[in-house]
């Protein structure tokens, strides 16, 4: 389970305040995923962060009694001047888990062949994304955060082989997906959240959340 309570978040732009959350609370039941509709740079990815506990909310309170992921595409952890295969092994120990198995995993389902074992710092946008998106997949988490969606690479086997992963993973977990679009949350999710002026809008379908979004 993921609960928000009384959550409050704001940040100073340098001319006003900008609200993200006002006093949000809401539980988020293990089985039960949730997608969140929201217009760009209403705060998705700030709500994603501190599902995570990336950040840390202005007041209220986060509570998490189950292992949730990191979100989908986050760089935090890897560094630049190690390789893939320093990286993998050492985000291992982190979540106490195999470095061998992890680094195996990783390096098939990315696929950049020799690049593996060069810095993450040399990689192009696509093949790090590819990568940390490899290492989310490696482990094993009761909940699933993704900030819009798939990753946008052109690999079509790595998409390939990394949706029939998720789409395994997705089984036995549940994900909460963040997007600007209802066709990403289609693909995930049956009950739906709006996030409109710091006010989160629960609705148990999909289809009531569109109504209200599109009423813009």
């Amino acid at each position: 389970m993921l609960e928000f309570e009384n959550v409050s978040k704001s940040f100073w732009t340098g001319k006003q305040r900008k609200v993200i959350l006002d006093q949000a609370s809401f539980r988020v039941e293990l089985g039960n995923s949730l997608g969140i509709l929201a217009e760009n740079g209403a705060g998705k990815t700030t709500i994603i962060n501190m599902m995570a506990g990336l950040e840390k909310p202005d007041e209220g309170t986060v509570r998490k009694s189950c292992r949730v992921s990191f979100p989908l595409g986050f760089m935090g952890g890897v560094v630049g001047k190690h390789t893939a295969r320093e990286n993998a092994r050492f985000i291992a120990r982190l979540y106490g888990l195999d470095p061998d198995y992890v680094e195996a995993f990783s390096r098939w389902l990315c696929g950049i062949e020799e690049y593996f074992d060069m810095p993450v710092g040399t990689f192009s946008s696509g093949m790090k994304q590819r990568f940390t998106f490899s290492l989310l997949l490696a482990m094993e988490f009761d909940i699933y955060l993704i900030d819009e969606g798939m990753p946008g690479t052109t690999d079509v086997e790595f998409n390939r082989k990394a949706g029939t992963v998720l789409r395994d993973r997705l089984k036995t977990a549940t994900v909460i997906v963040v997007s600007h679009q209802a066709g990403t949350l289609e693909k995930f999710c049956r009950s739906a959240a709006v996030l409109r002026h710091g006010r989160l809008h629960m609705f148990d379908t999909l289809e009531e959340a569109k109504r209200m979004y599109d009423y813009a």
